[in-house]
Formats: C-alpha cells, sequence, structure tokens
C-alpha cells in the first residue's frame, strides 16, 4: 500500500474538500482524484461520499481512517527514530512498553537504567505487546514490557511480577458506597454490568486477558464494550456506561467520579520482560535485574482482596 495514497486520504478527511486538499498537498486536483481512486480500488470500497458538500467519509472510509492514521503515525515515527540514530553517536537502548506500564513503575525502572546505563542512550517506544514481538524481530527494539503471553520460538520471555488487578466502577456505584471493609468486587459482578475492555486492536491483548480470567472463573458478562485505550475506558465508567478491570498500578489516576475496589478473587497481570532469544546486548541483565527490583518494590504495597 502506497503511503502517498494514504497521506492524500488523511488530507481530504482533514480538509474536507479535493481542491483545498490538493492545494496542501501542491499537487493539482486530477492527481490527488486518481490517488484516492487507487486507494478506493486497493481497499475494495468507497471512502468518500462525493455527492455531499463538503465531502463526508462512507462508514467504512471512517474505519480506513482509523487504521491510515496509525499507518503515517508509525511511519513517522519510524523515520524519526532512524534519524536519531543516524545524528545519535552513542549506543542505543531501545525499549517498547505498553501504556498501563507507564502509570505505574515504569519512570522508576527508566531512572535506575539511565543512571546505570553509562554513555547508552534509553529510548522508550509505546507498543501492545503483540507490537512488540514484531518489533523485536525486526530490530526496531532491544526489549518490550507488556503483559500477554505471547509463543514465538524467536522470543524469550520472563515474568517479573504479577500485578494485581482491579475493579473500577462508576462513584455512586452501591459497591463503592459500601463500608470500606465491605468494598469489594466479585468477578460475577460483571454479569449485571456492562464490562468495558481495552485495547480492542491488535489482538491479543490485555482484553483477552481480562476475559480469560472472567472465562476460568465460569463468567461470561452479558454485555461487552471494546475501547482503544485505559483513559478511554475510565472516561465511560466515570459516564456511568460499565465497569472496567484495570492493573493496580492506574490506581494512580484518581478521579473523583470512579471508585478502585479490589476483587475478591485476586486476580493479577504479569509484567513481562520481552527479548530476542540470541541477543547477547549488555543492557539486557541490567534491565532484567533493576526492572524486578523496582517492580516488587513499587507495586507489592497495591491493596489485594
Amino acid at each position: 500500500m502506497d503511503l502517498r495514497h494514504l497521506r492524500a486520504f488523511a488530507m481530504v478527511v482533514s480538509e474536507r474538500n479535493f481542491t483545498r486538499a490538493a492545494e496542501r498537498l501542491s499537487i493539482a486536483q486530477p492527481p490527488l482524484s486518481r490517488q484516492i481512486r487507487e486507494l478506493e480500488t486497493e481497499l475494495g470500497v468507497t471512502l468518500f461520499d462525493r455527492a455531499s458538500r463538503p465531502v463526508r467519509l462512507t462508514e467504512a472510509g471512517r474505519i480506513a481512517y482509523e487504521q491510515a492514521v496509525h499507518i503515517l503515525s508509525s511511519a513517522e515515527q519510524l523515520g524519526q527514530t532512524m534519524r536519531q540514530m543516524a545524528d545519535s553517536r552513542s549506543p542505543r537502548f531501545v525499549i517498547g512498553v505498553v501504556g498501563s506500564i507507564m502509570f505505574g513503575a515504569l519512570p522508576g525502572i527508566i531512572r535506575r537504567l539511565r543512571e546505570e546505563a553509562g554513555n547508552t542512550e534509553i529510548e522508550l517506544v509505546e507498543l501492545t505487546t503483540a507490537e512488540q514481538v514484531a518489533a523485536l524481530k525486526s530490530g526496531r527494539i532491544d526489549a518490550g514490557l507488556g503483559r500477554v503471553r505471547i509463543d514465538d520460538p524467536a522470543i524469550r520471555r520472563q515474568v517479573l511480577f504479577n500485578e494485581p488487578i482491579v475493579a473500577v466502577v462508576p462513584a455512586d456505584d452501591p459497591l463503592a458506597r459500601s463500608p470500606a471493609e465491605e468494598a469489594r468486587f466479585h468477578l460475577a459482578d460483571v454479569i449485571s454490568r456492562t464490562l468495558i475492555v481495552y485495547p480492542n486492536q491488535p489482538r491479543p491483548s490485555y482484553a483477552d486477558q481480562v476475559l480469560g480470567i472472567l472465562r476460568d472463573h465460569g463468567h461470561v458478562p452479558a454485555r461487552l464494550l471494546e475501547v482503544r485505550e485505559v483513559q478511554t475506558a475510565l472516561g465511560l465508567v466515570a459516564a456511568q456506561m460499565g465497569c472496567a478491570l484495570v492493573p493496580g498500578s492506574m490506581q494512580h489516576l484518581q478521579r473523583e467520579d470512579i471508585a478502585y475496589l479490589p476483587i475478591a478473587e485476586a486476580p493479577t497481570s504479569p509484567i513481562i520482560l520481552s527479548h530476542r532469544a540470541v541477543d547477547t546486548n549488555r543492557m539486557l541483565p541490567l534491565m532484567n535485574s533493576l526492572a524486578h527490583s523496582v517492580l516488587h518494590g513499587t507495586l507489592r504495597d497495591i491493596p489485594r482482596a
């Protein structure tokens, strides 16, 4: 798929007008329209309702735009990373991390790692666990901190810590208003609520981990709402759209309109260090040791049921 076509598509969406989009791209309108038609032919869908003024996305176009933004962002990040690498004279150690770890122990891990790394530059890239596997195999990153167990003979994994999972409910939920010693969430409580899970893509993800825990305890949510990010999930809980099950370190994101509750069955989510099976980078043992130490020191006091 030609990135030029995706950039042209994104510009038309931004300007909602082919003429203005062509001007922004410094091309004539006919070549721009041709690029959009070629993209539609490749995808097998119509992206725009051209009869409307201004032009509007079709339903297929809306979905394609979400993916195009992600692809273009990744391509831009790749170019930026390569430019930084070309400009840097120091060795680099690139770590892929899932977003939820950023709210917990990650700052402490990176501080310690930078203190011990000498002249090695430490760089972070936010990636889901599935994306980390692909990035490790392609050489884009040197290590990953994720939550999902993905079997791949080219990747070696080590569980550093099993973090307690907590429930998030609206602040006025009956469970949240219970006396502190009784404020417990049971996994069966999801049956009477809408369960909000994240991320909805790529899969497998933390969402599948949560659903697997529920299945292991014999529970199937009656209503499921899948969203892209944890911040969206918390916002929907605050809007009384349902409940969510999140890693305990997310309690750092305090809000007055939600409540975090320990779960009676005490489920956990692993924090997993991944790297290439044949990698001998000297930074890996150091990161392993420091991450293990910081995680146990930072997260061990998260309330359990």
